[in-house]
């Protein structure tokens, strides 16, 4: 099966929560994805535009991974990350967003 041919839209596929509490547990998820995609982890990289070496460390769980390019990776398997905040942060949230879009612009 070819990356392209994984399916990341949310219409017809059941999503299960797994706690992530380290780079591990990420790595784990990720190459949990990908393998029961039987997409190689060459292939992953190439379409990710991440080196080989660079996906490998992210499912063994390397500390000091860029998180752009983690994101990168994760987008491509289809997964979703998320974070539970308080909710009483929420509005400061929006506000730093905010900002931090209207800056990029």
């Amino acid at each position: 099966m070819a990356l392209q041919d994984v399916d990341k839209s949310c219409n017809h596929r059941i999503f299960m929560q797994v706690p992530i509490k380290s780079v591990a547990d990420l790595g784990l998820a990720l190459r949990a994805v990908r393998r029961s995609s039987n997409v190689r982890l060459d292939d992953m990289a190439a379409i990710s535009g991440v080196s080989k070496q660079f996906a490998s460390d992210v499912e063994l769980g390397k500390a000091t991974v860029q998180m752009g390019l983690v994101f990168k990776l994760l987008d491509e398997m289809g997964l979703r990350l998320s974070v539970d905040m308080v909710e009483q942060a929420a509005p400061e949230w929006a506000l730093l967003r905010s900002k931090a879009m209207a800056s990029n612009h």
